[in-house]
């Protein structure tokens, strides 16, 4: 089974963290197939920077993603630059007449 996970990068007391899809059973700092993306938390505010169409692939192909990754993927790709549209409600989709 794949997951997608974040890899820990980055020196001593300075975490850098890459978003990988990788085997499940593999090590949590071992070999992974594909790098997504990375999430910088040192900064104000945090650098996230992932690739939504490469993360929707891996989720298709029957990848789960951990659950740091998905509170990080729900916190910072819904905003992404008011990208993100409301769904239509009963009340915006009925004619006046």
């Amino acid at each position: 089974m794949l997951s997608i996970r974040m890899r820990r990068t980055g020196s001593k007391k300075r975490p850098f963290f890459r978003v990988v899809v990788s085997e499940a059973r593999s090590k949590k700092e071992g070999e992974f197939i594909e790098v997504l993306g990375f999430y910088n938390p040192r900064t104000k505010p945090a650098v996230v920077e992932i690739n939504k169409d490469r993360v929707t692939y891996w989720i298709s192909k029957g990848a789960r993603p951990s659950d740091s990754v998905r509170t990080l993927l729900s916190k910072h790709l819904t905003r992404d630059r008011g990208a993100v549209v409301a769904p239509a409600t009963a009340e915006a989709a009925a004619p006046t007449a």
